[in-house]
């Protein structure tokens, strides 16, 4: 019944969002719209589709063919229902993200009992029992449902709805050993915002475990499927635009390339704005490796037992270092964080990163207006802002990462230390 009024609360208050007079303002925001997202270009995207335009041979639109087939009948067959098909998607996102952080609970519990035997005597009161593992679920269901930034990013009907729900889906099936479901949807959104092809890696582990298969043979099979799948979407979306494929350039190479400098919450813009031409291109590919490529490895060698922390941590670096985003990509994985509230403890900066997201959640907006609006800043202030916000991101996922290594190395060497030859004990606060 709990569970019931929570969706029921924050389904009312989505769909009241979007009815409100204010909604074009919301809907407008650069920190929930973008150019990739934003749902004015999608309507006009349909629109030229409608009128028989190739809706790719302007710099208005950017989604995907899939997508714009899926709007243009819905826009055309249901377009009083959209406020509500989006509130629906939203609230399946939060729902399949529970299912997704219950079946974590149920690998952690089995991977605890196994190495139970590894775990020092002193510390085996660290050990997390049923009723303080069967809490996680309950968090990461409020989070999302109740976080401003998801409400705010579904209140302004932006396509990361639909990215949060593919890569609930995928991570859900990925959990539960549904290898071709979980391969399926990160295709999906991977050929919609092309950077959670990232997750393949977390998925092919998690798959891996789950179904106690040859690791190997595993991996090999989920990179195959995902491939066929990607493969196939991409041929089905030349299909759809009549057997062309100049969809790519307008759709991953506007990703690549960041050719719209329009301000957003991200790092590229300002760095664009500022820099000489015949640079462009050598800080194009270092942000994009950055983004893509550079923390893959090192990442997946470290934490290759944690898959789904794995996953948490390349989501929201990928949120951080991607062209475009927006705060309905960070409202997703700070939704995935209550998975690992047994690690808060172990954190040494939770105050600061939680005063810097409010802080500068209220500044954005507030400088944004005195640039714009007011005249009296300009885009050093805003941009001020943004960096400061990718920082307090920067600062939570090592705060999260490094805690999870303390508490390891706690967990198999025990609490107790001997300091210049004398005993002393690790007092957690």
């Amino acid at each position: 019944m709990a569970k019931m009024i929570k969706f029921l609360v924050a389904g009312l208050v989505r769909y009241w969002l979007i009815h409100l007079d204010y909604w074009q303002t919301i809907a407008n925001r650069v920190e929930i719209a973008t150019p990739l997202n934003s749902w004015k270009r999608l309507v006009e995207g349909v629109f030229l589709y409608d009128q028989g335009i190739n809706p790719y041979a302007g710099d208005a639109f950017h989604e995907s063919p899939l997508m714009l087939i899926f709007f243009h009948f819905l826009m055309k067959r249901c377009p009083f229902l959209l406020p509500l098909i989006f509130t629906i998607l939203d609230l399946l996102t939060a729902y399949l993200l529970y299912k997704t952080s219950k079946s974590f609970i149920r690998i952690f519990k089995m991977s605890q009992e196994k190495h139970l035997s590894d775990t020092a005597d002193d510390s085996k009161t660290m050990l997390l029992n049923d009723a303080q593992l069967d809490e996680a679920p309950e968090y990461v269901l409020s989070v999302y449902l109740f976080n401003p930034y998801s409400v705010l990013n579904c209140a302004a009907m932006t396509t990361t709805v639909i990215q949060n729900l593919l890569v609930a889906t995928s991570l859900w099936g990925a959990s539960s050993g549904y290898r071709v479901l979980a391969c399926v949807f990160i295709a999906l959104a991977t050929h919609q915002a092309l950077y959670p092809v990232l997750l393949i890696v977390p998925i092919s582990i998690l798959l891996a475990d789950v179904n106690n298969g040859c690791n190997k043979c595993s991996y090999i099979r989920t990179l195959l499927v995902f491939v066929i799948c990607w493969g196939f979407l991409i041929y089905i979306s030349a299909y759809i635009m009549n057997g062309s494929y100049d969809y790519v350039y307008n759709t991953y190479g506007f990703i690549l390339t960041v050719p719209d400098l329009k301000p957003n919450i991200g790092l590229f813009w300002y760095f664009f704005t500022e820099m000489f031409e015949h640079f462009r291109l050598l800080f194009v590919c270092a942000f994009q490796i950055n983004a893509l490529a550079l923390y893959v490895v090192p990442l997946t060698l470290r934490f290759k037992k944690e898959p789904v922390l794995l996953a948490t941590v390349l989501i929201a670096l990928s949120t951080i270092f991607r062209s475009y985003p927006c705060i309905g990509d960070v409202g997703f994985y700070l939704a995935l964080l209550p998975m690992w509230k047994h690690l808060f403890t172990f954190m040494q900066q939770k105050f600061i990163v939680g005063c810097a997201f409010i802080i500068t959640s209220a500044l954005g907006p507030t400088v944004w207006h005195l640039w714009i609006y007011s005249g009296s800043a300009n885009a050093n202030f805003f941009f001020g802002v943004t960096l400061s916000f990718a920082t307090a991101q920067i600062f939570l996922i090592t705060d999260l990462l490094f805690a999870y290594i303390k508490r390891e190395f706690t967990l198999k060497h025990g609490s107790s230390r001997q300091v210049d030859g004398k005993p002393a004990k690790l007092v957690l606060q």
